[in-house]
C-alpha cells in the first residue's frame, strides 16, 4: 500500500523539503501540498516545498486560513490515506484530521514531550540542552500533544549553531518518517502517550526577542548568541544608544582583579564585556546601518545593554 498511498502534505522549511523529498522518492501519490509564501523579514535559507512540490506535478496552495469550508471539501474529495504536516506553521483544524483513515501525523523538532510549541531548535540550544531530535506524532486539537509514533534524536555539539542543529534534526525527520511511514499507511502506526508532567512549552521568537542580559552567566550567553546567530537575526545589545549584532563569541575566564559590573567593558581589544561570572569575548559583531563610524567604538568601562 505505501507506494499507492494517497498522501496531502503540510510543509515547509527544510524539514519540510526532505520529508516531502522522500515520499515522493518512495512513490507516494501526493494529492496536494500546503504551504506557506516565504517572509520577505525572514532569512530563507532553506530550500523550498513548493518548488519541489511544483516540480513533481503535485498542486500546491497557500491559503490564507485552512478553515475554509470549501477548502475542507476538497480535501475530503482528494480522499487522502494519511496526512502529513513538516514543520508547517498553522495549526491544522480537527474537521481536516479527521479526513485520513489512517490518521493525521505531525513531525515536530524536538523530543517531545519537551519543548512543545515554535522554534524548539532554538529554545533547546538557549537553555543549553545537549540533545534534541524529532519526533513524528498523531496530530489532535492540541499543539504537539498527540501520541508518539517514533523518535530519533542527536546531540548538540558544544559549539553549534542552531542551523548545525536544525540540519541534524532534519535528518532525524527523514530516519523517522522512513521508519514509520508503512505502517501509518497501513493503519498500525504505534501510539505512546505523552507524558504531560515531562512536557514543556515555549512561543515564537522575534528580532526583538535576542537581547542579550550581561548579567547571566557566560556560558548562558554564549548559547543564547550560538542559538541566534546567522541564518536567524542575531543576539544584540547597545552601546550609548546604538545597536550591534553579536554574530559570534566565546566565555572567558577573568582574574578577580580584571572583573567588572555585568554588562561593562573590561577590554576594548579584544573587546570583552563582564557577565555574571567573567567575561564574554566578542569575536563578531556587526553595527546597525544607522550608526556613523566615530559612533563604533566602545569605552574601557562604560555599559553596553
Amino acid at each position: 500500500m505505501t507506494s499507492s498511498a494517497r498522501v496531502v502534505v503540510f510543509a515547509y522549511h527544510e524539514v519540510g523539503f526532505r520529508c516531502l523529498a522522500w515520499l515522493l522518492a518512495r512513490g507516494a501519490t501526493v494529492s496536494a501540498v500546503f504551504t506557506h509564501e516565504d517572509n520577505p523579514r525572514e532569512r530563507v535559507w532553506f530550500r523550498s516545498v513548493a518548488d519541489l512540490a511544483r516540480a513533481a506535478g503535485a498542486p500546491v496552495l497557500v491559503p490564507s486560513s485552512l478553515k475554509d469550508p470549501a477548502l475542507v471539501a476538497r480535501i475530503r474529495e482528494w480522499r487522502p490515506d494519511v496526512i502529513y504536516s513538516f514543520y508547517y506553521r498553522n495549526m491544522i483544524p480537527r474537521e481536516i484530521l479527521a479526513i485520513p483513515p489512517a490518521g493525521a501525523f505531525n513531525m515536530h523538532g524536538s523530543l517531545l514531550p519537551r519543548y512543545r510549541g515554535r522554534v524548539p531548535v532554538n529554545w533547546a540550544i538557549i537553555h543549553g540542552e545537549r540533545e534534541t531530535g524529532a519526533t513524528l506524532h498523531h496530530m489532535v486539537g492540541r499543539a504537539d500533544a498527540g501520541d508518539i509514533v517514533d523518535q530519533e534524536a542527536c546531540a548538540i555539539g558544544p559549539a553549534d549553531t542552531a542551523r548545525d542543529v536544525f540540519l541534524k534534526v532534519t535528518d532525524a525527520a527523514v530516519k523517522v518518517l522512513a521508519r514509520s511511514h508503512e505502517a501509518i499507511v497501513e493503519g498500525r502506526a504505534p501510539r505512546r502517550p505523552q507524558n504531560e508532567s515531562e512536557a514543556t512549552t515555549f512561543g515564537g521568537r522575534g528580532p526583538e526577542d535576542g537581547r542579550i542580559e550581561w548579567d547571566r552567566d557566560a556560558a548562558s550567553i554564549f548559547n543564547f548568541v550560538r542559538a541566534l546567530t546567522e541564518p536567524y537575526p542575531g543576539a544584540f545589545s547597545e552601546v550609548r544608544g546604538q545597536r550591534f549584532v553579536i554574530w559570534w563569541g566565546r566565555p572567558v575566564d577573568l582574574p578577580e582583579s580584571e572583573r567588572l559590573a555585568p554588562g561593562r567593558v573590561v577590554s576594548v581589544e579584544p573587546l570583552i564585556v563582564a557577565t555574571r561570572d567573567g567575561g564574554f569575548r566578542v569575536e563578531r559583531l556587526e553595527w546597525a546601518s544607522a550608526v556613523a563610524p566615530e559612533g563604533r567604538k566602545f569605552i574601557t568601562g562604560e555599559r553596553v545593554g
